[in-house]
């Protein structure tokens, strides 16, 4: 039975996680993610992961971990995208996680668990979930380059997909190994930062196939990209209206013109639509639905634009201010633009879907 409410348990979770990134990520602290060298939020992390046991919340309690599912990750991921966060939990507890899981991977998970390490999976962002991952030439060493990995630059540990005889393989392979090296590179949203992965012969561990991993990993990513795409649309959201009401303009506060009341009006119900669709495709996955798929492409189709015009409206509605770099608004445009490319654009999804549902071909 589906049940889009969020339990009490997750409004705790929720509690807990917005609490932490009022007082360790506030908007002035987070625009430091922009300097030279960056501000390292590694703290924040080890308190999220380890103290909170978020990072083990898709982990089974027999490797040490809570045994939760994707409603309790998608609500990390809605105050992740509130707060623009700058935390590996989507690239080390989500994507990482899971490919190990899947592959069978015990040793490295439990330390993921405990948030002793972080993990990030050695492929391109923008990666889908359908797309073929050819995995790089591992027969004496690892060898070649991924470009623009998520998390590689914070992990400890790369989950690297390794062409083996019976097809794809997952490697696990220290950071810091010999032959690894790890190039930040300049990108949009530097909240989430993004590497070049070079390998030069580095030993590596074989985990297990990687194929079937792989698609699970980026499979659960696609639907709780939308979580976070969804937390961040609801800051713009009330962000925006909290300031239309009080910016006055004319001797009447903005917010009573007619124009600005149609844009909010279209924007909630755009945020309202996000919420059913993100919610309703991490509950699938939770449950192990048939329809886990289909919800999330769905899900990202419409979570992609809706949060980029809702991080649009956010700067215009607030005029010159807006446009500052004091203001956050623009942490929240980057952050959408940035999520609108990964694992696979909304058009890419659209058709996707098509396949998924049947849909005949015009």
């Amino acid at each position: 039975m589906t049940d889009l409410l969020y339990s009490d348990t997750e409004e705790a979770l929720r509690e807990n996680v917005r609490q932490l990134f009022a007082e360790r990520c506030p908007p002035e602290t987070v625009t430091k993610s922009y300097d030279f060298p960056p501000q390292d939020f590694s703290p924040v992390w080890h308190t999220l992961a380890a103290e909170l046991g978020v990072a083990g919340l898709l982990v089974p309690e027999s490797l040490g971990g809570a045994g939760a599912g994707a409603r309790e990750a998608a609500v990390v991921m809605e105050e992740i995208g509130r707060a623009v966060a700058p935390v590996p939990f989507l690239s080390s507890a989500v994507v990482a996680t899971v490919a190990l899981l899947t592959a069978g991977d015990t040793e490295t998970v439990s330390a993921l668990a405990c948030g002793e390490v972080t993990a990030a999976l050695v492929v391109p962002l923008t990666t889908a979930p359908w797309d073929a991952v050819t995995g790089l030439p591992g027969a004496d060493g690892l060898s070649g380059v991924v470009n623009t990995v998520a998390g590689a630059a914070e992990a400890d540990v790369l989950v690297v997909p390794v062409a083996g005889v019976d097809g794809v393989e997952l490697h696990t392979v220290s950071r810091d190994a010999t032959g690894v090296d790890v190039s930040p590179v300049l990108a949009l949203d530097m909240t989430r930062p993004l590497a070049d992965v070079r390998f030069s012969g580095a030993a590596s561990r074989r985990v297990g196939a990687g194929a079937d991993a792989i698609t699970a990993a980026l499979q659960l990513g696609v639907a709780l990209l939308a979580a976070e795409q969804l937390g961040l649309m609801q800051w713009c959201f009330d962000t925006t209206l909290r300031y239309v009401k009080e910016r006055k303009q004319f001797g009447r506060a903005i917010g009573s013109y007619q124009a600005i009341k149609h844009r909010l009006a279209d924007l909630w119900f755009e945020v309202s639509s996000a919420t059913s669709a993100a919610r309703y495709a991490a509950d699938t996955n939770a449950r192990g639905d048939q329809d886990s798929a289909v919800a999330a492409s769905v899900a990202q189709a419409f979570c992609s634009g809706a949060a980029v015009h809702a991080a649009e409206e956010c700067v215009q509605l607030h005029g010159g201010i807006g446009m500052t770099w004091e203001y956050p608004a623009h942490l929240y445009l980057k952050r959408a633009k940035s999520d609108q490319l990964a694992f696979g654009t909304e058009y890419r999804h659209r058709s996707r879907l098509a396949e998924l549902v049947d849909l005949p071909v015009s």
